[in-house]
């Protein structure tokens, strides 16, 4: 029996297959996908797709450090179960990094280039990860009519200064810039801090080799003044998940509380900040159960 994720689906239980995951290398794109560019108003963005294209549309947007390699191994699920799913690197990540260098990376910057990739191709079912999950509620607020249903994945779940609120960086965040907060994230995750197998470290310390630096910099800046959206999402009438893992760098019931006031549903995985790289398949079985809610 495989337990590749890209291989096809069986009726294993989806911790099962999660828990037989191992070393995968990230460097292989899935079977089947294709690569391509988007010419956002940053400028030109790498994305990845798979499935196919006349079936209900699924976006997922990386966050701050990230790319969309981080949904390598969802990506293959969620098209086997009839989705076309698609993800792109934000402006200024690794192979997008490019992208914006000619400008601040402001929340108006990450807006406007994923209402142009929404627009690009219709209403999606949008999945954004943790920075990326701020983006996806102001585009929600400000073009419902792009989204089939909202999912936040590890997102902060404050407003203001959100590293005041992180277990870890909590009693220093006042006193850190967004300058040095970047190279302290930086700087655990290369140095392997989250302890990830040896082929996921090798993937993510090259990625930074080409990801701009600015761009991180910056995105710690804007996550210092994350806006509270949770009433005027509340608002949105679509089918809302909020998932996190037991040991995110925010705490757990932090995530259910914000789920509760935005009147999502709520799972938590055991796992820490990235359940689509450690339980993929549990977050895409939540992920189906959020789509058949909203009807598509």
């Amino acid at each position: 029996m495989s337990t590749d994720p890209r291989s096809e689906r069986t009726t294993v239980p989806p911790a099962v297959l999660d828990a037989a995951l191992g070393d995968v290398d990230w460097t292989i794109p899935p079977a089947g996908s294709r690569g391509s560019r988007f010419s956002a108003p940053s400028g030109e963005l790498a994305v990845v797709s798979l499935g196919d294209p006349e079936q209900p549309r699924v976006v997922l947007v990386p966050g701050a450090t990230g790319s969309k390699e981080d949904f390598a191994l969802m990506l293959p699920i969620l098209a086997q179960a009839g989705y076309y799913v698609q993800s792109f690197d934000l402006a200024g990540q690794y192979q997008s990094q490019s992208a914006g260098d000619d400008s601040t990376y402001t929340h108006q910057l990450f807006i406007d280039d994923l209402i142009a990739f929404l627009e690009s191709g219709g209403p999606a079912h949008l999945l954004g990860y943790s920075f990326a999950g701020t983006i996806a509620q102001l585009v929600a607020v400000r073009r419902p009519d792009l989204l089939l249903s909202l999912a936040l994945l590890t997102t902060p779940p404050s407003s203001g200064n959100v590293f005041e609120s992180m277990r870890w960086l909590g009693r220093l965040a006042p006193f850190t810039s967004a300058r040095r907060g970047a190279a302290l994230m930086i700087w655990g995750i290369v140095t392997n801090k989250n302890r990830v197998p040896r082929r996921r470290l090798e993937f993510v310390r090259s990625r930074f080799a080409l990801t701009s630096r600015r761009s991180v910099e910056e995105i710690v800046g804007l996550m210092m003044v994350t806006p509270d959206l949770r009433g005027r999402v509340r608002d949105i009438p679509l089918p809302k998940l909020v998932a996190a893992g037991t040991r995110d760098l925010w705490p757990v019931s932090a995530h259910e509380q914000y789920a509760r006031d935005i009147g999502a549903e709520f799972r938590a995985y055991a796992t820490g900040h990235s359940p689509s790289e450690t339980t993929p398949h549990q977050l895409s079985a939540d992920l189906l159960d959020l789509y058949a809610r909203a009807g598509l």
